[in-house]
């Protein structure tokens, strides 16, 4: 295929110190960088077999270290300037939760796919508290990370999230939206234990995660929205949420990284506040219909880095004339004055068409 024999030909020079400076706008883009926060394993596989003709192993407490090396050089190969360690089954943070299982109808299909429990979670009361198997963030394994530092190509680093986001945890893994939604009335400090619980464990395994030489930054997920509102009124999003977003990003800085945000929704009531306050450098996750990426450049872009924004909807259903055409005029409009970097507005999800993934890339390479 035509496009990515255009990837390929591109010699891959990751320079992650360059795509921050650019992201953080301390200098102007000699290139379009890439971002992803989370590419599904049937994309990766798919790819690998069909164009490095390598087929990517299953991760595996035996075959760890082969699926790292992949997976590592599979995000070079593609031209990133960084890996991202993220939703790796046995690696990182795990809260036990209840989930549903239905059908995965996506082309690429893994068989099944997972639902969060939304109605009751796995802590309804004190005693399910107390009797969590909450995990011990001093006990997890960090060989994975430090494998995956030592297999980076040079000039390459690791992005991490060390586990999904405080809000998701709290919300899907352990009460379920709408018991949380009860028992913000009915027990309100049981909810307060629970976000500060869980808030303390994630920040004590990031405390760990960043001293940690090969770890660039931390790329957190937490969706705090849906399409019309924030999920949590932004009166206790700033005081159960926020304030763990804070200090993991203060941390980061501290420790010379960068904390990029990914939130789904409209999170337009509280965007000043993780801008001026929790102070992140960059912000992930678009939708056309809550707000374009080219339309949150022009209002937040001077102050803040903008990552990817290519709408999932587009991506998928749009032909090869039409996808191009978009991506090209989201670049024009976001890529010159540089804090940008292409790609999706959420993930390449399995139902994501290969060729259209590939058909963005190679706009971005032909653009810059």
């Amino acid at each position: 295929m035509k496009i990515i024999e255009n990837i390929l030909k591109k010699k891959a020079q990751p320079d992650f110190q360059q795509f921050i400076e650019v992201i953080i706008q301390k200098r102007k883009p000699t290139k379009v960088h890439q971002v992803e926060l989370l590419i599904d394993q049937e994309i990766i596989s798919t790819i690998s077999q069909k164009y490095f003709l390598e087929e990517i192993i299953s991760l595996t407490s035996l075959t760890q270290r082969q699926y790292i090396r992949q997976y590592v050089r599979w995000w070079y190969r593609m031209g990133y300037d960084y890996a991202m360690i993220i939703d790796l089954p046995g690696i990182g943070l795990e809260f036990p939760s209840q989930i549903r299982k239905t059908d995965d109808t996506a082309s690429l299909s893994r068989g099944t796919r997972n639902w969060v429990e939304e109605k009751q979670g796995i802590i309804t009361n004190w005693d399910d508290f107390e009797n969590y198997p909450w995990p011990d963030p001093e006990n997890i394994d960090l060989f994975p990370y430090l494998f995956a530092q030592q297999e980076m190509p040079e000039g390459m680093k690791l992005l991490v999230a060390g586990s999904s986001g405080l809000l998701e945890v709290v919300s899907e893994n352990l009460l379920g939206i709408e018991n949380m939604s009860y028992l913000l009335f009915d027990e309100p400090d049981l909810v307060e234990a629970v976000f500060e619980k869980v808030g303390n464990i994630m920040y004590r395994f990031y405390l760990r995660l960043a001293d940690l030489e090969g770890i660039g930054g931390f790329f957190q997920g937490d969706d705090m929205g849906f399409k019309t509102s924030t999920i949590l009124s932004p009166t206790l999003l700033k005081k159960y949420v926020l304030p763990w977003h804070k200090k993991v990003c203060t941390l980061a800085h501290l420790k010379g990284k960068v904390y990029f945000l990914h939130s789904c929704g409209q999170l337009k009531p509280i965007m000043d506040d993780l801008i001026n306050w929790v102070g992140i450098d960059a912000f992930h996750s678009f939708q056309d219909e809550i707000m374009s990426v080219v339309d949150f450049k022009q209002e937040y872009g001077w102050k803040i880095g903008v990552l990817g924004g290519i709408d999932l909807d587009r991506l998928i259903r749009s032909n090869e004339v039409e996808l191009r055409s978009y991506v090209r005029s989201i670049l024009e409009k976001c890529q010159n004055n540089g804090g940008y970097a292409l790609g999706s507005g959420n993930s390449i999800a399995n139902y994501v068409p290969v060729n259209n993934y590939l058909i963005m890339l190679d706009e971005g390479f032909a653009y810059g």
